[in-house]
Protein backbone atom coordinates (compact mmCIF):
# COMPACT_ATOMS: atom_id res chain seq x y z
CA UNK A 1 0.00 0.00 0.00
CA UNK A 2 1.49 3.34 -1.01
CA UNK A 3 1.95 6.14 1.45
CA UNK A 4 1.16 9.83 1.74
CA UNK A 5 3.35 12.13 -0.34
CA UNK A 6 4.99 15.23 1.11
CA UNK A 7 3.01 17.60 -1.15
CA UNK A 8 -0.27 15.76 -0.73
CA UNK A 9 -2.47 18.31 1.07
CA UNK A 10 -5.42 18.94 -1.21
CA UNK A 11 -8.17 21.52 -1.30
CA UNK A 12 -11.85 20.71 -1.71
CA UNK A 13 -12.80 20.03 -5.31
CA UNK A 14 -16.35 21.37 -4.88
CA UNK A 15 -18.34 23.40 -2.42
CA UNK A 16 -21.79 22.43 -1.28
CA UNK A 17 -24.58 24.96 -1.11
CA UNK A 18 -25.89 26.46 2.09
CA UNK A 19 -24.53 25.85 5.53
CA UNK A 20 -23.76 28.41 8.22
CA UNK A 21 -20.76 29.82 10.01
CA UNK A 22 -21.00 28.94 13.68
CA UNK A 23 -18.86 29.93 16.64
CA UNK A 24 -16.53 27.01 17.25
CA UNK A 25 -16.23 27.12 21.06
CA UNK A 26 -13.56 24.39 20.88
CA UNK A 27 -12.47 25.12 24.44
CA UNK A 28 -11.33 21.53 25.05
CA UNK A 29 -9.17 21.33 21.91
CA UNK A 30 -5.95 21.28 23.91
CA UNK A 31 -7.30 19.07 26.69
CA UNK A 32 -5.55 15.71 26.46
CA UNK A 33 -7.99 12.81 26.73
CA UNK A 34 -8.12 11.42 30.26
CA UNK A 35 -9.50 8.04 31.29
CA UNK A 36 -12.37 7.94 33.74
CA UNK A 37 -12.18 5.46 36.63
CA UNK A 38 -14.33 2.37 36.32
CA UNK A 39 -17.84 3.17 37.62
CA UNK A 40 -19.58 0.96 40.18
CA UNK A 41 -22.13 -0.08 37.56
CA UNK A 42 -23.02 0.37 33.92
CA UNK A 43 -26.35 0.20 32.12
CA UNK A 44 -26.07 -1.15 28.58
CA UNK A 45 -29.21 -0.56 26.48
CA UNK A 46 -29.92 -3.05 23.73
CA UNK A 47 -30.67 -0.19 21.30
CA UNK A 48 -27.37 1.58 20.61
CA UNK A 49 -27.36 1.91 16.85
CA UNK A 50 -29.49 2.51 13.79
CA UNK A 51 -31.32 -0.72 12.97
CA UNK A 52 -32.69 -3.66 14.90
CA UNK A 53 -32.17 -3.72 18.68
CA UNK A 54 -30.24 -6.54 20.29
CA UNK A 55 -31.68 -9.25 22.50
CA UNK A 56 -29.98 -9.84 25.88
CA UNK A 57 -27.86 -12.99 25.94
CA UNK A 58 -27.28 -12.91 29.72
CA UNK A 59 -29.54 -13.09 32.78
CA UNK A 60 -29.41 -11.67 36.31
CA UNK A 61 -26.75 -13.35 38.42
CA UNK A 62 -24.45 -14.16 35.50
CA UNK A 63 -20.80 -13.16 35.82
CA UNK A 64 -19.45 -11.36 32.77
CA UNK A 65 -16.00 -10.19 31.74
CA UNK A 66 -14.90 -7.18 29.72
CA UNK A 67 -15.61 -7.68 26.03
CA UNK A 68 -18.08 -10.53 26.50
CA UNK A 69 -21.19 -10.37 24.29
CA UNK A 70 -24.25 -9.51 26.39
CA UNK A 71 -26.67 -8.71 23.55
CA UNK A 72 -27.00 -9.63 19.88
CA UNK A 73 -29.52 -10.00 17.07
CA UNK A 74 -29.93 -12.16 13.99
CA UNK A 75 -31.25 -9.15 12.05
CA UNK A 76 -28.93 -7.83 9.35
CA UNK A 77 -28.82 -4.18 10.45
CA UNK A 78 -27.54 -4.83 13.94
CA UNK A 79 -24.29 -5.40 15.83
CA UNK A 80 -23.56 -7.08 19.17
CA UNK A 81 -23.18 -5.23 22.46
CA UNK A 82 -20.37 -6.15 24.83
CA UNK A 83 -19.77 -5.81 28.56
CA UNK A 84 -17.72 -2.68 29.27
CA UNK A 85 -16.86 -3.80 32.82
CA UNK A 86 -16.40 -7.15 34.50
CA UNK A 87 -18.79 -8.08 37.25
CA UNK A 88 -22.27 -9.45 37.91
CA UNK A 89 -25.43 -8.89 35.89
CA UNK A 90 -27.83 -7.24 38.35
CA UNK A 91 -30.85 -6.87 36.11
CA UNK A 92 -32.26 -7.09 32.61
CA UNK A 93 -34.98 -4.45 32.48
CA UNK A 94 -36.22 -1.43 30.59
CA UNK A 95 -34.35 1.86 30.88
CA UNK A 96 -34.84 5.37 29.51
CA UNK A 97 -32.51 6.65 26.79
CA UNK A 98 -31.36 10.23 26.29
CA UNK A 99 -34.03 10.76 23.61
CA UNK A 100 -36.77 9.69 26.03
CA UNK A 101 -37.40 6.31 24.45
CA UNK A 102 -37.56 3.11 26.46
CA UNK A 103 -35.31 0.15 25.66
CA UNK A 104 -34.32 -3.10 27.37
CA UNK A 105 -30.95 -2.86 29.12
CA UNK A 106 -28.45 -5.03 30.95
CA UNK A 107 -27.16 -3.57 34.22
CA UNK A 108 -23.75 -4.84 35.35
CA UNK A 109 -22.36 -4.23 38.82
CA UNK A 110 -18.58 -3.89 38.45
CA UNK A 111 -16.18 -6.01 40.45
CA UNK A 112 -13.43 -3.46 39.85
CA UNK A 113 -11.14 -6.06 38.25
CA UNK A 114 -11.71 -5.31 34.55
CA UNK A 115 -10.97 -8.93 33.70
CA UNK A 116 -10.82 -9.45 29.94
CA UNK A 117 -13.05 -12.11 28.44
CA UNK A 118 -11.02 -15.25 27.71
CA UNK A 119 -12.27 -15.50 24.14
CA UNK A 120 -10.83 -12.18 22.99
CA UNK A 121 -8.10 -12.39 20.39
CA UNK A 122 -7.12 -10.47 17.24
CA UNK A 123 -9.25 -11.64 14.31
CA UNK A 124 -7.64 -13.31 11.30
CA UNK A 125 -8.30 -10.91 8.44
CA UNK A 126 -7.04 -11.64 4.92
CA UNK A 127 -9.94 -10.53 2.74
CA UNK A 128 -12.70 -7.93 2.62
CA UNK A 129 -15.15 -10.60 3.72
CA UNK A 130 -12.97 -11.43 6.74
CA UNK A 131 -12.89 -7.74 7.68
CA UNK A 132 -16.66 -7.29 7.39
CA UNK A 133 -17.22 -10.31 9.63
CA UNK A 134 -14.66 -9.04 12.16
CA UNK A 135 -16.05 -5.51 12.25
CA UNK A 136 -19.55 -6.79 12.89
CA UNK A 137 -18.22 -8.92 15.75
CA UNK A 138 -16.46 -5.87 17.19
CA UNK A 139 -19.76 -4.02 17.65
CA UNK A 140 -18.47 -0.95 15.81
CA UNK A 141 -20.94 1.74 14.80
CA UNK A 142 -20.17 5.18 13.41
CA UNK A 143 -18.47 7.10 16.23
CA UNK A 144 -19.25 10.51 14.77
CA UNK A 145 -22.78 10.45 16.16
CA UNK A 146 -24.88 8.70 13.51
CA UNK A 147 -24.54 5.21 15.00
CA UNK A 148 -24.81 3.34 11.68
CA UNK A 149 -23.32 -0.21 11.87
CA UNK A 150 -19.88 0.05 10.26
CA UNK A 151 -19.81 -3.45 8.80
CA UNK A 152 -22.73 -2.50 6.53
CA UNK A 153 -20.73 0.41 5.09
CA UNK A 154 -17.81 -1.92 4.46
CA UNK A 155 -19.95 -4.49 2.65
CA UNK A 156 -19.24 -3.74 -1.01
CA UNK A 157 -21.91 -4.95 -3.43
CA UNK A 158 -20.78 -5.98 -6.94
CA UNK A 159 -23.30 -3.63 -8.52
CA UNK A 160 -21.87 -0.70 -6.56
CA UNK A 161 -18.07 -0.78 -6.88
CA UNK A 162 -16.25 1.50 -4.45
CA UNK A 163 -13.15 3.40 -5.49
CA UNK A 164 -12.83 6.06 -2.76
CA UNK A 165 -12.53 6.00 1.02
CA UNK A 166 -13.14 9.31 2.78
CA UNK A 167 -11.97 9.56 6.39
CA UNK A 168 -14.13 12.21 8.04
CA UNK A 169 -12.19 14.32 10.54
CA UNK A 170 -14.11 17.55 9.89
CA UNK A 171 -15.81 17.73 13.31
CA UNK A 172 -17.80 20.83 12.39
CA UNK A 173 -20.16 20.81 15.40
CA UNK A 174 -19.31 23.49 18.00
CA UNK A 175 -17.70 22.40 21.29
CA UNK A 176 -16.89 18.80 20.28
CA UNK A 177 -13.17 17.99 20.01
CA UNK A 178 -12.85 14.20 20.36
CA UNK A 179 -12.04 13.69 16.67
CA UNK A 180 -9.40 16.41 16.84
CA UNK A 181 -7.85 14.74 19.89
CA UNK A 182 -7.94 11.39 18.03
CA UNK A 183 -5.88 12.98 15.24
CA UNK A 184 -3.41 14.50 17.71
CA UNK A 185 -3.10 11.56 20.10
CA UNK A 186 -3.65 8.50 17.91
CA UNK A 187 -2.45 9.44 14.44
CA UNK A 188 -0.57 6.13 14.07
CA UNK A 189 -3.82 4.22 14.62
CA UNK A 190 -5.64 6.38 12.07
CA UNK A 191 -3.03 5.83 9.41
CA UNK A 192 -2.70 2.12 10.25
CA UNK A 193 -6.46 1.76 9.79
CA UNK A 194 -6.31 3.71 6.53
CA UNK A 195 -3.54 1.56 5.08
CA UNK A 196 -5.22 -1.68 6.17
CA UNK A 197 -8.51 -0.69 4.55
CA UNK A 198 -6.64 0.42 1.43
CA UNK A 199 -4.77 -2.85 1.11
CA UNK A 200 -7.92 -4.98 1.51
CA UNK A 201 -10.20 -2.91 -0.73
CA UNK A 202 -7.74 -1.57 -3.28
CA UNK A 203 -9.20 1.95 -3.21
CA UNK A 204 -8.01 4.18 -6.03
CA UNK A 205 -7.87 7.06 -3.58
CA UNK A 206 -8.16 7.62 0.14
CA UNK A 207 -8.89 11.12 1.38
CA UNK A 208 -8.44 12.16 5.00
CA UNK A 209 -10.60 15.28 5.24
CA UNK A 210 -9.90 17.79 8.03
CA UNK A 211 -11.34 21.28 8.43
CA UNK A 212 -8.72 23.98 8.07
CA UNK A 213 -9.37 25.27 11.59
CA UNK A 214 -7.40 22.25 12.86
CA UNK A 215 -3.88 22.93 11.53
CA UNK A 216 -2.23 20.88 14.29
CA UNK A 217 -4.18 17.77 13.28
CA UNK A 218 -3.15 18.29 9.66
CA UNK A 219 0.49 18.80 10.64
CA UNK A 220 0.64 15.66 12.79
CA UNK A 221 -1.12 13.36 10.32
CA UNK A 222 1.04 14.59 7.49
CA UNK A 223 4.23 14.33 9.54
CA UNK A 224 3.58 10.72 10.51
CA UNK A 225 2.63 9.69 7.00
CA UNK A 226 5.59 11.43 5.38
CA UNK A 227 8.02 9.07 7.10
CA UNK A 228 7.23 6.32 4.64
CA UNK A 229 6.86 7.63 1.10
CA UNK A 230 6.29 5.84 -2.18
CA UNK A 231 5.46 6.98 -5.67
CA UNK A 232 1.94 6.55 -7.02
CA UNK A 233 0.33 7.21 -3.63
CA UNK A 234 -3.44 7.08 -3.23
CA UNK A 235 -3.67 8.53 0.30
CA UNK A 236 -4.16 12.29 0.51
CA UNK A 237 -4.92 14.84 3.19
CA UNK A 238 -7.57 17.40 2.31
CA UNK A 239 -8.03 20.71 4.14
CA UNK A 240 -11.68 21.77 4.00
CA UNK A 241 -13.02 25.24 4.60
CA UNK A 242 -14.62 25.41 8.02
CA UNK A 243 -18.37 25.66 7.54
CA UNK A 244 -21.20 23.78 9.22
CA UNK A 245 -22.41 21.07 8.29
CA UNK A 246 -19.20 20.23 6.42
CA UNK A 247 -18.96 16.90 8.25
CA UNK A 248 -22.27 15.55 6.94
CA UNK A 249 -21.70 12.54 4.66
CA UNK A 250 -23.25 14.00 1.53
CA UNK A 251 -21.44 17.31 2.01
CA UNK A 252 -18.20 15.45 2.59
CA UNK A 253 -18.56 13.38 -0.58
CA UNK A 254 -19.23 16.49 -2.65
CA UNK A 255 -16.30 18.42 -1.16
CA UNK A 256 -13.83 15.56 -1.47
CA UNK A 257 -14.81 14.14 -4.87
CA UNK A 258 -17.25 16.49 -6.59
CA UNK A 259 -19.79 13.66 -6.75
CA UNK A 260 -23.42 14.25 -5.82
CA UNK A 261 -25.16 11.59 -3.75
CA UNK A 262 -28.64 11.15 -5.28
CA UNK A 263 -31.79 11.97 -3.33
CA UNK A 264 -32.48 9.11 -0.96
CA UNK A 265 -29.13 7.54 -1.84
CA UNK A 266 -25.95 6.68 0.03
CA UNK A 267 -22.26 7.47 -0.62
CA UNK A 268 -21.89 3.93 -1.98
CA UNK A 269 -24.18 4.95 -4.86
CA UNK A 270 -21.37 7.21 -6.12
CA UNK A 271 -18.48 4.88 -5.32
CA UNK A 272 -17.55 6.19 -1.86
CA UNK A 273 -17.30 4.94 1.70
CA UNK A 274 -17.24 7.62 4.41
CA UNK A 275 -15.93 6.66 7.85
CA UNK A 276 -15.41 8.76 10.95
CA UNK A 277 -11.76 9.18 11.92
CA UNK A 278 -12.40 7.57 15.32
CA UNK A 279 -13.97 4.55 13.62
CA UNK A 280 -10.91 4.11 11.38
CA UNK A 281 -8.58 4.31 14.39
CA UNK A 282 -10.72 1.76 16.22
CA UNK A 283 -10.43 -0.66 13.29
CA UNK A 284 -6.63 -0.56 13.61
CA UNK A 285 -6.73 -1.16 17.36
CA UNK A 286 -9.29 -3.95 17.09
CA UNK A 287 -7.27 -5.84 14.49
CA UNK A 288 -4.25 -5.68 16.82
CA UNK A 289 -5.96 -6.53 20.12
CA UNK A 290 -9.33 -8.14 19.41
CA UNK A 291 -10.92 -5.89 22.04
CA UNK A 292 -14.43 -4.86 20.90
CA UNK A 293 -16.09 -1.46 21.25
CA UNK A 294 -16.49 -1.12 25.02
CA UNK A 295 -15.38 2.47 25.56
CA UNK A 296 -15.22 5.75 23.69
CA UNK A 297 -14.03 9.34 24.06
CA UNK A 298 -16.51 12.13 24.77
CA UNK A 299 -16.17 15.89 25.04
CA UNK A 300 -17.65 17.29 28.25
CA UNK A 301 -18.14 21.02 27.87
CA UNK A 302 -20.50 23.99 28.09
CA UNK A 303 -20.63 27.02 30.37
CA UNK A 304 -22.14 24.97 33.24
CA UNK A 305 -19.33 22.39 33.35
CA UNK A 306 -16.73 23.18 36.01
CA UNK A 307 -13.77 21.46 34.34
CA UNK A 308 -14.39 20.92 30.58
CA UNK A 309 -12.44 17.92 29.29
CA UNK A 310 -12.14 15.08 26.82
CA UNK A 311 -12.76 11.85 28.67
CA UNK A 312 -12.41 8.17 27.78
CA UNK A 313 -15.38 6.40 29.36
CA UNK A 314 -16.87 2.88 29.40
CA UNK A 315 -20.05 2.47 27.35
CA UNK A 316 -23.06 2.46 29.67
CA UNK A 317 -21.77 4.83 32.35
CA UNK A 318 -24.31 7.48 33.31
CA UNK A 319 -23.89 11.00 31.97
CA UNK A 320 -24.16 12.32 35.53
CA UNK A 321 -21.08 10.33 36.56
CA UNK A 322 -19.16 11.72 33.58
CA UNK A 323 -20.16 15.25 34.56
CA UNK A 324 -19.20 14.61 38.19
CA UNK A 325 -15.79 13.39 37.01
CA UNK A 326 -15.38 16.79 35.35
CA UNK A 327 -16.08 18.66 38.58
CA UNK A 328 -19.85 18.80 38.29
CA UNK A 329 -21.92 21.86 37.46
CA UNK A 330 -20.95 25.45 38.19
CA UNK A 331 -24.67 26.27 38.29
CA UNK A 332 -27.90 24.37 37.65
CA UNK A 333 -28.00 23.90 33.87
CA UNK A 334 -30.94 25.06 31.78
CA UNK A 335 -30.19 22.37 29.19
CA UNK A 336 -28.04 19.24 28.95
CA UNK A 337 -27.27 17.84 25.52
CA UNK A 338 -26.09 14.47 24.30
CA UNK A 339 -24.08 15.44 21.23
CA UNK A 340 -23.48 18.88 19.79
CA UNK A 341 -25.61 22.03 20.03
CA UNK A 342 -26.71 21.81 16.39
CA UNK A 343 -27.82 18.16 16.14
CA UNK A 344 -27.63 16.87 19.70
CA UNK A 345 -30.49 15.52 21.81
CA UNK A 346 -31.77 17.35 24.87
CA UNK A 347 -31.37 15.19 27.98
CA UNK A 348 -34.12 15.45 30.59
CA UNK A 349 -32.42 13.19 33.13
CA UNK A 350 -28.59 13.12 33.30
CA UNK A 351 -28.75 9.64 34.82
CA UNK A 352 -29.28 8.15 31.36
CA UNK A 353 -26.48 5.87 30.09
CA UNK A 354 -23.93 6.90 27.50
CA UNK A 355 -24.24 4.98 24.21
CA UNK A 356 -21.73 4.04 21.54
CA UNK A 357 -22.84 6.92 19.30
CA UNK A 358 -22.65 9.68 21.95
CA UNK A 359 -19.63 11.90 21.31
CA UNK A 360 -20.33 14.74 23.74
CA UNK A 361 -22.12 15.73 26.93
CA UNK A 362 -22.77 19.48 27.06
CA UNK A 363 -24.43 21.58 29.76
CA UNK A 364 -25.55 25.19 29.29
CA UNK A 365 -27.00 28.00 31.35
CA UNK A 366 -30.21 29.84 30.51
CA UNK A 367 -28.45 32.76 28.73
CA UNK A 368 -26.50 30.32 26.55
CA UNK A 369 -29.60 28.52 25.28
CA UNK A 370 -32.05 31.41 25.15
CA UNK A 371 -33.71 31.46 21.74
CA UNK A 372 -34.87 34.42 19.73
CA UNK A 373 -38.57 35.12 20.35
CA UNK A 374 -40.66 33.07 17.95
CA UNK A 375 -42.38 35.47 15.57
CA UNK A 376 -44.04 35.38 12.15
CA UNK A 377 -42.00 34.46 9.09
CA UNK A 378 -40.77 37.58 7.27
CA UNK A 379 -40.21 35.71 3.97
CA UNK A 380 -36.50 36.53 3.94
CA UNK A 381 -35.45 33.18 2.47
CA UNK A 382 -32.47 32.71 4.79
CA UNK A 383 -33.61 29.22 5.78
CA UNK A 384 -33.65 28.14 2.13
CA UNK A 385 -30.26 29.75 1.50
CA UNK A 386 -28.78 27.92 4.51
CA UNK A 387 -30.22 24.49 3.69
CA UNK A 388 -27.52 22.18 2.26
CA UNK A 389 -30.25 20.10 0.59
CA UNK A 390 -31.98 23.05 -1.17
CA UNK A 391 -35.22 22.56 0.76
CA UNK A 392 -37.86 25.20 1.54
CA UNK A 393 -38.29 24.82 5.32
CA UNK A 394 -41.13 27.32 5.66
CA UNK A 395 -43.14 25.57 2.94
CA UNK A 396 -42.53 22.25 4.66
CA UNK A 397 -43.67 23.80 7.94
CA UNK A 398 -46.93 24.96 6.33
CA UNK A 399 -47.83 21.59 4.85
CA UNK A 400 -46.75 19.74 7.99
CA UNK A 401 -49.28 21.75 9.97
CA UNK A 402 -51.88 20.98 7.29
CA UNK A 403 -51.02 17.27 7.43
CA UNK A 404 -50.49 17.12 3.65
CA UNK A 405 -48.15 14.13 3.30
CA UNK A 406 -48.25 14.08 -0.51
CA UNK A 407 -47.08 17.69 -0.83
CA UNK A 408 -44.45 17.13 1.84
CA UNK A 409 -43.08 14.27 -0.24
CA UNK A 410 -43.07 16.44 -3.35
CA UNK A 411 -41.12 19.11 -1.45
CA UNK A 412 -38.36 16.57 -0.70
CA UNK A 413 -38.87 16.48 3.07
CA UNK A 414 -37.31 13.03 3.44
CA UNK A 415 -33.84 14.26 2.42
CA UNK A 416 -33.63 16.68 5.36
CA UNK A 417 -30.74 15.64 7.62
CA UNK A 418 -31.94 17.86 10.49
CA UNK A 419 -28.66 19.75 10.63
CA UNK A 420 -30.34 22.83 12.09
CA UNK A 421 -28.87 25.34 9.64
CA UNK A 422 -32.35 26.65 8.83
CA UNK A 423 -33.31 27.29 12.46
CA UNK A 424 -29.89 28.78 13.22
CA UNK A 425 -30.24 31.35 10.43
CA UNK A 426 -33.92 32.22 10.99
CA UNK A 427 -34.34 35.81 12.26
CA UNK A 428 -37.88 34.98 13.37
CA UNK A 429 -36.65 32.28 15.75
CA UNK A 430 -38.88 29.60 14.26
CA UNK A 431 -38.18 26.02 15.44
CA UNK A 432 -37.79 24.77 11.89
CA UNK A 433 -36.01 21.52 12.74
CA UNK A 434 -38.95 20.49 14.91
CA UNK A 435 -41.28 21.24 12.00
CA UNK A 436 -39.09 19.09 9.77
CA UNK A 437 -39.44 16.21 12.22
CA UNK A 438 -43.18 16.78 12.40
CA UNK A 439 -43.33 16.68 8.59
CA UNK A 440 -41.50 13.34 8.48
CA UNK A 441 -43.90 11.97 11.10
CA UNK A 442 -46.88 13.09 8.98
CA UNK A 443 -45.38 11.23 6.01
CA UNK A 444 -44.70 8.08 8.03
CA UNK A 445 -48.22 8.02 9.43
CA UNK A 446 -49.62 8.38 5.92
CA UNK A 447 -47.34 5.70 4.49
CA UNK A 448 -45.82 8.21 2.06
CA UNK A 449 -42.12 8.22 1.18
Amino acid sequence: MSRLRADAILKAVARGRGGVRVDHHKITAECETVRMPIPPRVVLPMQQHIGAPCVPTVKPGDHVDVGQVIGDSDKYLSVPIHASVSGTVKSVADTTLANGRIAPAVTIESDGQQTLYAGLEPPAVHTKEDLVKAIRASGLVGLGGAGFPSFVKLTVKPEKPIDTLIVNAAECEPYITVDYRECVENSYDILSGVYTLGELYGFKRIIIAVEDNKPEAIRILKGIADRDLHDGNVVRLMALKSRYPQGAEKMMVLSATGRVVPQGGLPADVGCIVMNVGSVAFVARYLKTGKPLISRSVTVSGDCIKEPANVRVPIGVSMREIIDFCGGFTAPPAKILSGGPMMGTAVVDPNVPLLKSNNAVLAFSEPAVRRKPNSDCIRCGRCHAACPMSLMPTEIEKYALLGDAVTLSRLGTSVCMECGSCAYSCPAGKPLVQYMRLAKEVMRNAGVK
